[in-house]
């Protein structure tokens, strides 16, 4: 139980000590600093601790925003600071430099928690201050200012802050006016019944995995329930992320878990369209499998984008302020969210059409809205990273690495050249070598050697690629040139044998590489690093697997491909599943909370 110690003299009437007690503290009371040391000493060692002024006037869910979020090892509001795990010994010695009487500092009241987070920003130590807005937080000196904030505390709504407060600030047209005016709601019902994030996902993901069911039937009755569970599942998708925002259940195990559960439920329903149609007579798999990869190739070209510029230095363009004066004007700013067709306005779509036309019509107008979306977001990055005078560091450079998924082929093969290519050279070979070993593959006849030669050329384009760091202003579009290049040659192949069961076992082996590669994205982004090395060479690379698969299209007969297709989907994705599953239940990274895909 984490410890909660309030300082100075207790305040008759204060509720001060309930509301800590009702947000999980144990409650111990420390007339001085001293009390305060022994008693900090005493708490739990690996439990949290906060300081807490006697005098404090606020609202509960203030208390709870700066005391309790777990995103953050040292957090201060007001009155109150708080320190979670390694961040306890920081706090202690900051708390040997303040004496009782302020030593000196220039604060409004003499406050020990508020002299603690002075003396912590003088030594440079990084203390999140929650967005508060109209909840109240204050120390008042006197009785009068006492009063004076009791009564601001009781003209301010906390509940109707905290809900609102539950939604993102920024999302898509159809979840920010036709999900979250009710999901909220939901989120807080959850939360009084004692229902976690988690267990919200994973009914999200049940509600999907029976629509794609639904939609596997065939008929148009299971299209029509398809597309209302699709919905259905949406909403709990929603409010997982505010039953977490609301109650503060943050966690490193429930970001991982939303972020791969939004895709195993679109890429489980495309499955389940496939199957359907297939019931009708219609073969869409083909389909199915290009709107999974266009997906995929959409997702990485953002995350690598955001990684090469998370923290670059001079990041200015005209570009990029030519965005922000068009968010400046109300009505552009949802015209442009919609038009990236982000995952409420494309999940709503799929489920309209699902219920009202056939999966064929669906996956094409899937495939068209996606494919103008991407190539919206693509050129509007380019041209950023084209007109940004900017310095790519050394942690982007790794990030774009690890995201390129190179094997121990290319890898090798790339210490031997030692020097890489200059410039925009970088991603324009990368696009080469993937256009020349998908359309080898999309061109031969089956059992051709023309797509072994075709990624012979592709593992001898990675390693230049990749020979240098990726600090180029276009760099960053390498990952997802390599995803498409694999996806893309795995689908050619797959369509070229031309067998029952071969696009069907394409899209198992694309949807447990995917896997892999959002795994990474969502390491990288808890500053937890890549998946072990051992873990990429035991699957190949992105390159070693692109070569293995043509050279098993070279060998065997148009059945046994599919077979090995089956065979090798199944190992990879005990691999990574495997790994994934041990990393994440048992990882120390920072508890996080993904805020979820625009795309």
């Amino acid at each position: 139980m984490p410890t909660a110690i309030v300082t100075g003299q207790p305040v008759p009437g204060s509720s001060l000590e309930g509301d800590l007690r009702s947000l999980g503290f144990d409650v111990r009371m420390a007339a001085d600093t001293a009390e305060a040391r022994t008693l900090i000493a005493a708490a739990p060692a690996d439990g949290r601790v906060a300081l807490v002024d006697a005098r404090f006037v606020g609202h509960p869910h203030a208390l709870r925003l700066g005391l309790t979020d777990p995103r953050f090892p040292l957090a201060a509001v007001p009155g109150a600071v708080t320190a979670q795990g390694a961040a306890r010994q920081t706090l202690s010695r900051a708390l040997e430099g303040p004496d009782e009487t302020g030593g000196g500092t220039a604060v409004a009241v003499d406050s020990l928690p508020d002299r603690l987070v002075t003396a912590l920003d003088a030594d440079g130590t990084p203390v999140h201050r929650p967005e508060l807005g109209s909840l109240v937080a204050a120390v008042p000196a006197d009785p009068q200012g006492r009063n004076e904030a009791r009564q601001a505390v009781l003209a301010v709504d906390e509940e109707d802050v905290r809900l609102k407060s539950a939604v993102k600030s920024r999302d898509g047209f159809f979840t920010t006016f036709c999900i979250s005016p009710y999901s909220r709601y939901l989120a807080r019902w959850c939360a009084r019944r004692g229902l976690t994030p988690n267990q919200v996902t994973t009914a999200s993901l049940l509600t999907a995995l029976i629509a794609a069911g639904c939609a596997a039937t065939g008929t148009r009755p299971g299209f029509i329930a398809a597309g209302v569970l699709l919905i259905a599942s949406f909403v709990l998708d929603c409010t997982d992320g505010q039953l977490a925002r609301y109650s503060l259940q943050y966690s490193t195990l429930g970001a991982w878990l939303d972020a791969t559960f939004d895709r195993a439920k679109e890429y489980a329903y495309y499955a389940g369209l496939a199957l359907g149609a297939a019931r009708g007579g219609d073969d869409v798999w083909a389909l199915a499998l290009g709107a999974m990869i266009l997906q995929t190739c959409r997702h990485v070209v953002d995350f690598s984008f955001n990684e090469a510029n998370h923290d670059a230095t001079a990041n200015t363009s005209p570009t990029a302020a030519l965005s922000d004066k068009l968010d400046s004007v109300g009505w552009t700013v949802w015209v442009r969210r919609m038009i990236v067709l982000p995952i409420g306005e494309r999940w709503a779509m799929i489920a309209v059409l699902t219920a009202v036309t056939t999966p064929r019509i669906t996956f094409l107008v899937l495939l068209i809205g996606c494919a103008l979306a991407a190539t919206y977001t693509t050129a509007g990055r380019v041209l950023r990273s084209l007109t940004r005078k900017a310095r790519r560091t050394d942690r982007a450079a790794r990030a774009l690495a690890d995201l390129a998924d190179t094997g121990p082929l290319a890898g090798a093969l790339a210490r031997v050249l030692k020097r890489g290519l200059p410039g925009l050279a970088v991603p324009a070979v990368a696009l080469l070598g993937g256009a020349a070993v998908v359309t080898c593959s999309a061109l031969a006849g089956f059992g051709s050697p023309l797509p072994v030669v075709g990624a012979l050329v592709y593992v001898l384009t990675s390693a230049l690629a990749t020979a240098r760091p990726l600090k180029g202003s276009l760099d960053w579009l390498v990952p997802p040139f390599f995803r498409a290049a694999e996806y893309g040659t795995v689908l050619a192949l797959a369509a070229r044998a031309d067998v029952h069961g071969a696009l069907p076992a394409a899209f198992g082996l694309v949807a447990a590489v995917a896997y892999h590669h959002y795994d990474t994205v969502y390491r990288i982004r808890g500053d937890a690093g890549a998946p072990p090395a051992w873990l990429v060479r035991a699957i190949g690379g992105q390159e070693g697997r692109t070569l293995l698969v043509t050279v098993l299209a070279a060998l065997l007969t148009a059945s046994q491909f599919t077979v090995a297709l089956t065979v090798i989907a199944v190992c990879v994705a005990l691999l990574v599943l495997v790994e994934s599953i041990r990393f994440w239940v048992s990882a120390g990274a920072p508890a996080v909370h993904d805020e979820g895909e625009t795309a």
